[in-house]
């Protein structure tokens, strides 16, 4: 199926249902939430999936899992996904709260496969065992470590939020005390206990997952490390493969 609405099939009885989705640029889906699970692929572009508590960058070729009735709203650049909506009863193995994960070459092309077939599929043959192949590949996706936690409180948040757009991986903890007018030993304190990381270790988790989206635009990494404030493009380079396992030319954009 394709630019098909997910209320105008979800009650047909099937495990899966697969639909590609073309989006105009720089588009904005607004919070909301499904009553099945979703698998949602970026073909082209990239996303940003946000959640009460955090928020998932998800570059070209790899995917995030929202689960059943989670409110969500996804930023898109340039984006074609491919998204699966599966009953809940089907994948007891779902994760509770979102996670990007990277997809195999072998379930990419089952998924390009997968939304080709008509919602009511044969319940048996050829196209429903692509489609039990499919939840079984899912199930083996590796996570990727692409979420960046959201503080709780509103007046952090806010600032958190601000900095996503625009980060500096310089930006100093003393500018984050005077806005929200406490010590700069209370900033770390509130970190380490809404996000679960050190000021430091969030605010470079930022640069780097801030980067991705210029990285699959076809950005050079030189100047990708120069907005961010790096000192050169080893030392972002450095920084982007620790925290992701790989250097940032594996996230450039695919031909």
């Amino acid at each position: 199926m394709r630019n098909v609405p997910l209320g105008e099939v979800d009650g047909i009885p099937r495990a899966v249902l697969a639909i590609s989705t073309d989006y105009p640029p720089e588009h904005v889906l607004p919070r909301h939430r499904h009553r099945r699970a979703q698998f949602l692929y970026g073909a082209t572009g990239s996303m940003r999936v946000e959640t009460a508590d955090g928020t998932w960058t998800v570059p070209t070729r790899r995917a995030v899992l929202i689960p059943p009735e989670t409110d969500h709203g996804v930023v898109m650049t340039n984006v074609t996904t491919r998204s699966l909506y599966l009953e809940p009863s089907a994948v007891p193995w779902f994760p509770r709260r979102c996670r990007a994960v990277d997809v195999s070459p072998l379930l990419r092309e089952l998924v390009a496969e997968a939304v080709r077939l008509p919602p009511e599929y044969p319940r048996r043959g050829r196209d429903a065992a692509l489609m039990s192949l499919v939840l079984h590949e899912i199930s083996r996706c590796v996570p990727l470590p692409l979420e960046l936690p959201q503080p709780q409180d509103d007046r952090l948040r806010a600032l958190c939020r601000s900095f996503s757009d625009t980060p500096d991986v310089h930006d100093p903890p003393s500018r984050w005390a005077r806005e929200l007018h406490v010590s700069e030993r209370t900033v770390h304190r509130l970190f380490r206990a809404e996000t679960g990381l050190s000021f430091a270790r969030w605010r470079e988790r930022a640069c780097v997952l801030h980067a991705l989206p210029l990285l699959t635009a076809g950005l050079p990494v030189a100047e990708v490390a120069a907005r961010l404030g790096y000192e050169s493009p080893a030392a972002f380079s450095t920084r982007f493969t620790r925290l992701l396992g790989a250097p940032p030319r594996a996230y450039h954009a695919v031909d």
